[in-house]
């Protein structure tokens, strides 16, 4: 198995107004993005390139959007990518760009 393109823990993870997780992990690899709960149960996966993700207007800068199988999911990503340790971006904006990377669409 490759190395994980993307990786966040300590991922918040909501439908509409319900939290299915406070503690999930969000993973790309091998082209899928994975919405995992804090055991790594699967809540939902899809193929990247059919993924769209975006930052809400007027959110603070750890939050993300995914559209994956016709849900969509709000993302709180409080952590930096784990694969990298140095300071950069917030997670949410790491996550879109690994996103548009992974699908091949620019980032």
């Amino acid at each position: 198995m490759a190395e994980p393109e993307f990786t966040a823990r300590g991922v918040r993870i909501g439908k509409g107004m319900r939290s299915l997780t406070r503690a999930g992990r969000v993973r790309i690899s091998d082209g899928r993005l994975e919405l995992l709960t804090s055991e790594g149960s699967e809540i939902d996966s899809a193929p990247v390139g059919t993924v769209r993700a975006s930052k809400p207007w007027f959110a603070p800068d750890d939050r993300a959007q995914a559209d994956l199988n016709g849900h969509r999911y709000q993302l709180t990503l409080t952590e930096r990518d784990s694969a990298a340790d140095e300071p950069g971006p917030p997670a949410a904006r790491r996550f879109i760009e690994a996103v548009r990377r992974a699908a091949g669409r620019g980032g």
